[in-house]
């Protein structure tokens, strides 16, 4: 196990002994400072260092989220991290699907009944059920150098790929622009007790059995359990081709239905921002 040393604690022997049983040679890296930690991982992977890996970056100085959005911070204010590992799966089609639910049903299941809903806005940015941005995912790929030696998940018959999952998840009220187009929330809105810590220390387990059951499996198995953390369900929506229409969930590859005028329309991952008109939902279940 590799850990850098932190002023915050971060129970990185208690991750590790979680993980290493599902992800043999699997290490975790605690970093003050770190350009990227998706970046740092990448550059590995290129070199043919494709282990399974955790790194969490306390700050990031050129961190980047989906469509190259930067996401900066200051220690304690946000979780970040990459997980990294070589996948392959029996198909690649909702793994972000996955990544987001996952994380959203851990973080519920800690948060008070009382408290805001955390759910899913697809792909996998985590919303609060009051329509507030809490964080988000960037899914990479990396081709892998001849000759490296790493353990490899999933059922699939093509080419592995080394897979990294860098995640943001506002810990802390965020000093962020007031004119953004989705308001951002924090975990302390949720529950004030929630640290950078104590999220990843409730997360990291779920995520990687969630991970190589999707490898295993593909979202088919995922696509229920989506559903009731879709926040986009039954909504109104338009997409960035100025088209809107209302959401009716995931099928079984992940792909989003709308009902618009036209008819049925597919949304591929990737294709379009899509972002509700309003946010009109159902009291949370008791």
């Amino acid at each position: 196990m590799a850990v850098t040393a932190s002023p915050t604690h971060w129970s990185a022997e208690d991750l590790w002994l979680d993980i290493v049983p599902k992800l043999p040679g699997f290490t975790v890296e605690v970093l003050p400072e770190i350009d990227s930690s998706n970046t740092e991982l990448m550059r590995r992977a290129r070199a043919g260092q494709a282990e399974p890996v955790l790194l969490v970056a306390e700050s990031q100085t050129a961190g980047r989220g989906r469509q190259g959005k930067a996401w900066l911070n200051q220690p304690g204010d946000c979780l970040m991290y990459s997980l990294g590992l070589v996948l392959n799966p029996l198909d690649w089609s909702g793994l972000s699907l996955v990544v987001g639910l996952s994380i959203a049903e851990s973080l519920q299941a800690q948060s008070p009944a009382t408290a805001p809903r955390i759910g899913v806005k697809w792909p996998n940015d985590l919303w609060l059920h009051d329509g507030r941005k809490l964080g988000g995912t960037l899914i990479e790929t990396a081709n892998l150098p001849p000759d490296t030696h790493a353990p490899c998940f999933g059922a699939g018959h093509g080419t592995p790929r080394f897979v990294i999952i860098g995640t943001g998840i506002n810990v802390r009220p965020p000093h962020v622009p007031q004119a953004l187009h989705t308001p951002a929330a924090c975990l302390q809105d949720v529950d004030a007790r929630w640290t950078a810590p104590h999220a990843l220390r409730q997360l990291l387990p779920r995520l990687v059995d969630d991970v190589l059951l999707f490898a295993a499996q593909g979202f088919a198995s995922f696509q229920t359990r989506f559903a009731a953390c879709d926040v986009l369900r039954g909504q109104r929506v338009h997409l960035s081709d100025g088209s809107s229409g209302e959401a009716l969930g995931v099928l079984a590859d992940g792909t989003l239905q709308l009902r618009t005028d036209a008819g049925l329309r597919s949304v591929i991952s990737g294709d379009v921002s899509v972002r509700p008109i309003h946010m009109a939902l159902p009291p949370a279940a008791v």
